[in-house]
């Protein structure tokens, strides 16, 4: 039987062309999250799979792909349940593996630690648009800043990334959990239906009020709170101002410095930004992560219909790991999806080195072929980029080839020519 040439459904191969442009993004990213002060570390791609089922991780934790234990630890036979036999898995997302590795390291790690890391993740998930089993996170997080001043440096290096790549007219919509939890309780939902609450909300806006509404009745939930709940959106589409009319509404069971600490942000990125988008508050917003505390943000650019990246704040999740909280906060860029965006654009990469063809033909050879390759070599430390390959016989279809991979230019070189 013939050995399978695809890939395993829902992994893909890389074609130069794109690996190209993925390098480019990714030098760009490191770069400007270099000049806000984050250094790249690294995890392992396999956690403990205690780590990745401590129900932090919402949904994403039904897709984990799990390994089996090594040698004489592994009894299938002999396992009444599937942690008997399971003790790793893959990791879903870079936030879970960075607070281990902090927990692990925070003694030799200054404070407030800026980390940035880069790396595959896998999920179980079905693939579609823009979406994969496996695929680059690239994860910017603040440990050990209690302040808003996390927010904001998060949001102007993703923002002033995203701007050099050259999109413009995007949104950051920006929430908090704090006031998402004291909008339910307000209105009469119980604190522990809240992420029930949450689930249908962030419906909103496939399903429209009403189907909300209709969702909430039909998970049993009292109409004269999914009333008072929806009355307060119905109000917010009418305010000019969001965040000051749930200041006013949620006075008494909502801490004024929530409402303070949005109002902050968002002035103080308008004041700073240097890319072309939008802070936009969105009551609507969720994240399906449970593990977020406070501040919760989404990136989302045109002539994309989901999100390109989100993060928020997440204090409480290193006392899991120590059993002492530490502020935390991240900003997640949807690699995969800008990548696809900028291939679905055009995109090719400003200031390229001016690329050459050598084609050589056969038979040059000896002093000759010396001679070539040493004329390439002083090309490349002048700056070009040199391919030197032997000349096929068709060598229009050739050219042709390598006009699509970004050559410009071909020297031909002919053995009778080099002769004399």
């Amino acid at each position: 039987m013939a050995l399978s040439k695809k890939p395993t459904t829902g992994m893909r191969d890389i074609l130069p062309e794109e690996m190209q442009i993925r390098e480019y993004v990714s030098g760009v990213i490191r770069d400007t999250y270099g000049k806000f002060g984050f250094t790249s570390i690294e995890t392992p791609c396999v956690e403990n799979i205690a780590n990745l089922t401590n129900k932090q991780g919402g949904d994403n934790e039904k897709l984990i792909f799990k390994i089996l234990k090594r040698g004489e630890k592994l009894n299938v036979a002999e396992a009444a349940t599937e942690e008997e036999v399971v003790d790793g898995g893959l990791r879903y997302d870079l936030t879970v593996p960075l607070v281990r590795y902090y927990s692990n390291n925070a003694a030799q790690l200054p404070s407030p630690f800026k980390a940035l890391q880069m790396g595959n993740v896998w999920r179980a998930d079905r693939p579609q648009r823009g979406r994969f089993r496996q695929f680059m996170q690239c994860d910017i997080d603040i440990l050990g800043e209690a302040s808003n001043l996390a927010e904001i440096e998060l949001i102007l290096a993703t923002t002033t990334t995203l701007g050099r790549l050259g999109f413009q007219d995007f949104e950051i919509r920006i929430n908090d959990r704090q006031l998402l939890k004291a909008m339910a309780t307000s209105s009469g939902f119980a604190e522990e239906a809240c992420d029930s609450v949450f689930i249908t909300l962030d419906k909103m806006d496939k399903i429209g009020m009403d189907g909300v509404e209709a969702e909430l009745l039909e998970n049993g939930f009292e109409k004269e709170a999914v009333d008072r709940y929806l009355e307060l959106y119905r109000g917010l589409e009418q305010a000019g101002d969001g965040v000051a009319f749930l200041a006013e509404k949620l006075a008494g069971n909502l801490e004024p410095s929530v409402t303070e600490g949005l109002r902050e942000i968002i002035d103080s990125v308008n004041a700073a930004k240097t890319a072309s988008f939008k802070m936009v508050f969105d009551p609507t917003l969720v994240r399906g992560m449970s593990y977020y505390t406070g501040t919760i943000f989404e990136v989302a650019i045109p002539g994309f219909g989901g999100s390109c990246g989100g993060g928020g704040r997440y204090d409480r999740m290193v006392g899991k790991f120590t059993g002492k909280d530490v502020p935390a906060c991240g900003f997640s860029i949807g690699f995969e999806r800008i990548i696809m965006l900028l291939l679905e654009s055009g995109f090719r990469i400003p200031d390229r080195p001016r690329r050459i063809a050598y084609l050589v033909e056969k038979g040059v050879d000896g002093q000759a072929l010396c001679d070539v390759i040493a004329r390439a070599q002083a090309a490349r430390e002048e700056g070009m980029q040199v391919l030197v390959v032997r000349m096929n016989k068709n060598k229009k279809f050739q050219k042709e080839q390598l006009e699509a991979q970004g050559y410009e230019e071909f020297v031909e070189f002919y053995k009778e020519a080099l002769k004399n």
